[in-house]
C-alpha cells in the first residue's frame, strides 16, 4: 500500500479495491483529473464522485447536517452515495458547487483514503467498457508501455453500484426535507422514502 499512497500524493492515479468493483482513485486536483480523464478516455461532463474514509473527513469538502449521520447509518455502510453542497467549489469534473461522496466500507480502501485524504471512486476501466473484479487487471487495462498505473491487490464482489442520492440541501423544491433518489442500486428507492416520511 506504501507505493500507492505514494504514487496518488504524487498526483498519479491507483486503482483500490471498494465493495463492489475497483476503482480509480486521484488525489482532488486539476492536474490529476487530467490523468484520470485522459486514462478512462472519460467526457468532462461526466462527473466523478469522491470516495471518504469517514464523515470527518467528507467534512472537510462538503456542508453536513445534523440528520446526514442517522440516514447513513440507516443503510449499509459503502451502499450510498450523497450529493452535498460543496464548502468552496472544486473541478466542474467532480461536480463544482454539489460533489458526489461515498463513505468506502472495504476496509482496505478506507485505510488507503485515511492516508491519502479524499480521492475519485470512479470505476476503473475505460468509459463504456466491462469493469474487471480484480484489482490487478483493472490497472493492466488501463496502464501503457509508458505509464504503468499503480494498484492495491484485491478481488471485488462486483453486483449493483451504491444509490445515488441528492440530499436536501441541493434539491430545489419547496420541500426543504427532499431527497431524491437519482440512481438506484444497493438500496432501493422505497427504503430512502420510507427512512424520510419517519423523519417528518
Amino acid at each position: 500500500m506504501e507505493d500507492a499512497i505514494k504514487n496518488a500524493l504524487l498526483g498519479h492515479c491507483v486503482v483500490y479495491p471498494t465493495s463492489t468493483l475497483p476503482a480509480l482513485g486521484c488525489i482532488l486536483t486539476s492536474e490529476a483529473l487530467d490523468k484520470l480523464y485522459d486514462l478512462k478516455k472519460r467526457t468532462p461532463d461526466m462527473i466523478v464522485s469522491i470516495g471518504v474514509c469517514d464523515l470527518q473527513q467528507a467534512s472537510e469538502l462538503v456542508h453536513l447536517t445534523d440528520d446526514l449521520e442517522d440516514f447513513i447509518s440507516s443503510f449499509p455502510e459503502g451502499s450510498l452515495t450523497i450529493i452535498l453542497q460543496a464548502k468552496k467549489p472544486l473541478d466542474l469534473r467532480l461536480g463544482g458547487e454539489e460533489v458526489a461522496i461515498r463513505i468506502l466500507s472495504n476496509p482496505v480502501a478506507k485505510m488507503f483514503v485515511k492516508q491519502t485524504g479524499p480521492l475519485t471512486a470512479t470505476s476503473a476501466n475505460i468509459s463504456g467498457d466491462s469493469p474487471e473484479n480484480n484489482c490487478e487487471l483493472a490497472a493492466a487495462s488501463l496502464s501503457t508501455t509508458a505509464n504503468k498505473i499503480a494498484y492495491i491487490s484485491g478481488i471485488c464482489r462486483g453486483g449493483r453500484p451504491s444509490t445515488l442520492i441528492a440530499w436536501h440541501t441541493v434539491c430545489k423544491s419547496p420541500n426543504s426535507r427532499e431527497i431524491r433518489v437519482l440512481r438506484e442500486g444497493l438500496v432501493a428507492s422505497k427504503e430512502i422514502q420510507e427512512w424520510s416520511k419517519k423523519q417528518i
